[in-house]
């Protein structure tokens, strides 16, 4: 379930809900908002996406936000592809997207945009730039973007320079996938719904990983809570990159990798030492094709290069 369909689903409840009568003085369309807007949540916790649309119809409703969200709630958990929602800060909606509708979301962020269903390969079809000989051109134009020195970016570290730190983000996904291919397995977003059942009573999950889940529980076991963080923040991107200046996307970028980076030290999307390729590392890695993908997408539209391996 992306934004642009979430936010059609919850724009659907809060016009049946003041058809009915739920939402006060609220009932003409000139008192109903026109879009709501999707975004992903303030804090790491619950939630693939926040919603604060019960804000906006306090007025019209003469009700107050938390109310009007306990309206939209017990609307929204009844919907498809909504596991979970629940109330945070006095009227924002938090949601969480059940397997399918989170896999069905990875693998609509795994397509360059402007591509269908069924269009060209992830790895060949997306923005990937060779690795410039020089990075001046990068420098320069992220520098336009973001009024960051450009003395400070042309230190090529992920600690000193936020632009390294988004390309070398996009080319630590791209080997992930050059790796996959060459363990014979590549990124399944749907295949969270094969994971298997979780591990006996009394043993313990590798250190540094999130145990797996038996099919049909929330897919934060398969991801990790911080995995959870990266796929809202990959699902905004659209939003910003449409929204924000040039210096806000940037900073979204920079927030994407340093989520990437989080996600795969906490749940590794390749087997380790013994371990055979399974489903939890087809999903694992199909999230970390999302993220190259839109990496690279918004490098591309600062005018910067995406390079495939640093």
């Amino acid at each position: 379930m992306t934004p642009a369909q979430l936010s059609r689903t919850v724009l659907h409840a809060v016009r049946r809900a003041a058809a009915e009568g739920e939402l006060g003085a609220a009932r003409g369309s000139s008192d109903l908002p026109q879009r709501v807007t999707v975004e992903s949540p303030p804090r790491r916790g619950p939630g693939d996406y926040a919603v604060s649309v019960a804000f906006r119809l306090a007025g019209p409703s003469g009700m107050a936000p938390y109310d009007v969200a306990r309206v939209l709630l017990a609307r929204l958990v009844r919907q498809d592809g909504i596991l979970a929602a629940e109330i945070a800060g006095g009227g924002f909606l938090n949601v969480t997207l059940d397997d399918r509708a989170r896999a069905e979301l990875v693998a609509e962020l795994s397509r360059p945009a402007g591509s269908a269903p069924g269009s060209p390969d992830r790895d060949t079809a997306a923005a990937d730039t060779p690795a410039a000989d020089t990075p001046a051109a990068d420098i320069a134009h992220w520098s336009a973007a973001t009024g960051d020195a450009p003395a400070a970016l042309a230190v090529r570290t992920a600690q000193a320079s936020p632009l390294f730190r988004v390309q070398y983000a996009h080319a630590r996904a791209r080997a992930y996938s050059r790796n996959a291919r060459d363990l014979g397995f590549r990124g399944e977003p749907h295949a969270s719904a094969d994971v298997g059942p979780e591990p006996e009573t009394g043993t313990e999950p590798e250190t540094g990983t999130e145990p797996d889940t038996r099919p049909g529980q929330d897919a934060r076991a398969v991801y990790g809570s911080r995995g959870a963080a990266l796929l809202a923040l990959l699902a905004d991107h659209r939003r910003v990159s449409e929204q924000s200046d040039p210096a806000g996307h940037a900073r979204h970028l920079v927030a994407v990798g340093d989520a990437f980076f989080d996600f795969h030290d906490q749940c590794p999307p390749l087997p380790r030492g013994d371990e055979k390729p399974g489903a939890v590392h087809r999903a694992r890695l199909a999230l970390v094709e999302a993220t190259g993908t839109v990496l690279a997408g918004g490098l591309t539209q600062l005018g910067v290069s995406a390079p495939a391996h640093l």
